[in-house]
């Protein structure tokens, strides 16, 4: 299955280090950020689930639920977390999906249909497209779609800015340009015609180009 920015988020059941799931109705009128990993017990990974339980705050701050995903059994997640502890400082304060059935990672287009019926066996490396972050909006569409390889950590302060700008579009029918960040000018988009954008911001904008304006954040 292949997924892709504006398509309904697959819904599924879960086992997870937190209970029972199911996805739609856990992630309820929130945002979500689902990220992925490969196995168990693998050295970028520990550092990023310690990462993403330090900013988990920054996270709720935005309405934005957090669940992890890994193709080991839940059992194994609860053991990883110790170590994850142990060495970042921070112990996962999300849920963590188990996929050892691999039906997840197939759902969600991670892995082919011809990857078998259990991670049992597999290595990081046979599974190294299982790397993915996905941010859904509340009303269950995706909105952003990354997918890293094993070798490189994830910035999650970068999906935090661009949260921020999915989340300001949302909002205020904006655009955020290069290298934006909360506070700095953004554009408003096509979309939005000259008429319009006089009503919504009396006080003008910059148009270096007739396609291109620009207007002070929102606060």
């Amino acid at each position: 299955m292949s997924l892709k920015i504006g398509d309904t988020a697959p819904n599924f059941t879960a086992h997870t280090t937190k209970g029972n799931i199911d996805f739609h109705d856990w992630i309820g009128d929130r945002w979500c950020m689902l990220f992925s990993h490969p196995k168990d017990f693998t050295p970028v990974c520990t550092t990023e689930l310690g990462e993403m339980a330090r900013l988990k705050p920054e996270f709720v701050k935005r309405n934005c639920a957090i669940i992890g995903l890994g193709v080991d059994p839940v059992g194994q997640h609860v053991k990883w977390a110790k170590d994850i502890e142990e060495i970042t400082g921070h112990a996962p304060n999300f849920p963590l999906v188990g996929d050892n059935d691999l039906k997840i990672a197939k759902l969600y287009g991670m892995l082919p249909a011809e990857a078998g019926q259990t991670a049992t066996m597999r290595t990081a490396a046979d599974n190294a497209t299982v790397r993915s972050v996905f941010v859904i909006a509340p009303d269950k569409t995706i909105r952003l779609i990354i997918a890293y390889p094993m070798t490189c950590g994830r910035n999650f302060e970068e999906i935090l800015r661009a949260l921020d700008g999915l989340q300001l579009g949302e909002t205020h029918r904006l655009a955020t340009p290069v290298n934006w960040k909360p506070g700095d000018d953004v554009i408003i988009p096509p979309s939005v015609s000259d008429d319009e954008a006089k009503v919504a911001y009396p006080k003008g904008w910059r148009a270096p180009k007739p396609y291109i304006r620009y207007v002070e954040q929102p606060s």
